[in-house]
């Protein structure tokens, strides 16, 4: 490679290796020269030779050392700790940085990914289609068991424990409810989506109660991948996740009628936290399930709504958390009930 400023130079004599000076060696490991001039002077990471016009000389093996040492540093290794090693330990720490990384890389997106069991055939061919996309936000979706129907996934061993369940029934009977809590409960499933074709409003509504997704087909791919996003958290909320939490936003741990007694619960706290975070909790739920049922009304503004249910949620889930750590501080006892319990 040749450059018009600070050209390789070989000396007269025979077999003499090309040196570099300092400006080439910038150029070609794309380090600055006032860095490498930091790295010389103040690390000892290179030891050039000098011109007769005094100019220094790096041989190729000062490239390479400044390539690695460019590499490493952005890992965030110290410049002063691996400035004095030689090239075979850079090689050596700069494959090891990068194992190390490309395990963070995979447990940061399995951790981003969202186990899903899928009951009805028709729903699961539709989801692992080409034409379905599994991703959702910032997180994945991975299809870990498939079911003929209720009945067989209440029998079946499953292959791992589901985050998420996706249901596809004809009709929903009150029967049929008391089943699907069942099978919810049975695999402790953290969301349940529920797609049918008929229904009875009060069935629908006691679904809805135990925070349960209901949605009547037909319903477009579209529609479903928002339904879907409606209950994953979004990257700014995800610090409310615990160890089995995976990337879904929680059901919401308190009633109405929790949130009001604590709301007027007479403390010492000055600015009245207790009273202030329940009631924050309280319309945040509201609007979250607002916001679910404009998800279910408007087709043409599923997306949006399906983003505002997910920023709410994940707002309520903090909160309450904060609630529960306000409540320790006082010597609130909270219990923890569903809304219409």
């Amino acid at each position: 490679m040749h450059f018009n400023e600070s050209p390789p130079m070989r000396d007269e004599k025979a077999n003499t290796p090309l040196r570099y000076r300092i400006g080439a060696v910038a150029k070609l490991a794309g380090v600055p020269v006032t860095t490498l001039r930091v790295w010389e002077t103040r690390y000892g990471a290179f030891v050039p030779d000098k011109s007769e016009g005094k100019h220094r000389l790096y041989q190729e093996a000062d490239v390479l050392k400044a390539t690695l040492l460019k590499r490493l540093s952005s890992e965030g290794q110290a410049i002063g700790s691996i400035a004095a090693l030689d090239l075979a330990a850079l090689q050596q720490l700069l494959k090891r940085v990068q194992v190390s990384s490309l395990q963070s890389t995979h447990a940061r997106l399995a951790a981003n990914t969202v186990r899903m069991a899928v009951v009805g055939l028709g729903l699961a061919s539709r989801i692992e289609s080409h034409k379905f996309t599994l991703r959702f936000m910032s997180n994945t979706i991975r299809v870990t068991d498939v079911f003929f129907d209720i009945a067989a996934a209440r029998t079946a061993v499953l292959a791992e424990q589901p985050q998420m369940l996706l249901i596809k029934v004809s009709t929903l009977q009150g029967t049929t409810r008391v089943q699907i809590a069942q099978l919810v409960a049975q695999h402790r499933v953290q969301q349940a989506i529920v797609l049918y074709n008929y229904a009875q409003e009060p069935v629908l509504e006691a679904m809805r109660r135990t925070g349960m997704i209901v949605r009547r087909e037909p319903i477009s791919d579209f529609e479903l991948s928002d339904l879907i996003s409606s209950v994953l958290l979004i990257d700014a909320a995800q610090s409310v996740r615990g160890a089995d939490q995976g990337s879904l936003i929680p059901q919401r741990k308190y009633s109405d009628a929790t949130l009001s007694r604590v709301a007027g619960i007479s403390t010492n706290v000055l600015c009245e936290c207790p009273r202030h975070v329940a009631e924050i909790i309280a319309q945040l739920a509201s609007f979250e399930e607002y916001s679910q049922e404009c998800l279910n009304k408007n087709s043409e503004d599923a997306h949006l709504h399906a983003y505002l249910s997910s920023i709410s949620g994940s707002a309520r889930a903090l909160f309450e958390r904060a609630l529960e750590m306000v409540a320790e501080h006082e010597g609130i006892e909270l219990l923890a009930s569903k809304p219409g319990a």
